[in-house]
């Protein structure tokens, strides 16, 4: 099977170095614009964003290898200074082992290769495989984020789970039930079920 990026443009384009480097760069750009949908809560460092909604879009339109690839250009992007994630921020600094929220954006790029996997296997075709895989794109990205927050912040797991998940359970929720639906909404619209 493919996936949707590749399977909307004829098949020479999608083939093509330019269109696949096109597509990388749309998804690095549109992480980086639902990055500057946030609010922070008081007693957690990790804000709220919409960036999670754009991981699991982009790795399952791209598929593993450019989804991955995408997060990871968003991540030199903000790391060489464009404003591109949360509220504006940049840095190196915010992608080093003591930055609280580090493993989240680190984590975006395992996820981004996850659910592209999956979706590869066609499981952004319909809503129940579609909510399955944007699941486990969620339960990998804490996997990865929570300890790394731990570690950053020296405190203990229950600590963590209260800093970097219970807040962001009910938020993250919703955005993979509006990836799994957009998913296989697009697929059909594309009339293409790869």
């Amino acid at each position: 099977m493919t996936t949707l990026a590749l399977a909307v443009p004829p098949a020479r384009a999608a083939d093509r170095p330019l269109y696949r480097a096109a597509v990388v760069v749309a998804g690095s750009l549109l992480v980086a614009a639902l990055a500057q949908i946030q609010f922070h809560l008081w007693f957690t460092p990790i804000p709220v964003t919409g960036q999670t909604l754009g991981v699991l879009l982009v790795g399952a339109a791209l598929g593993p290898e450019l989804g991955a690839a995408s997060l990871l250009l968003y991540l030199a992007e903000g790391a060489v200074g464009l404003p591109f994630f949360a509220a504006g921020r940049h840095g190196w600094s915010l992608l080093t082992f003591s930055s609280v929220s580090a493993g989240y954006l680190w984590g975006f790029v395992i996820v981004a290769a996850v659910v592209g996997a999956l979706a590869r296997r066609g499981w952004d075709r319909s809503l129940r495989s579609s909510i399955s895989a944007m699941l486990i794109g969620e339960v990998v990205l804490y996997a990865i984020g929570v300890p790394w927050l731990a570690a950053a912040a020296h405190v203990g797991v229950q600590k963590a789970l209260v800093l970097g998940l219970y807040p962001f359970v009910l938020g993250d929720t919703l955005k993979l039930l509006a990836a799994a639906v957009l998913l296989p909404a697009a697929w059909r619209l594309t009339g293409n079920h790869g």
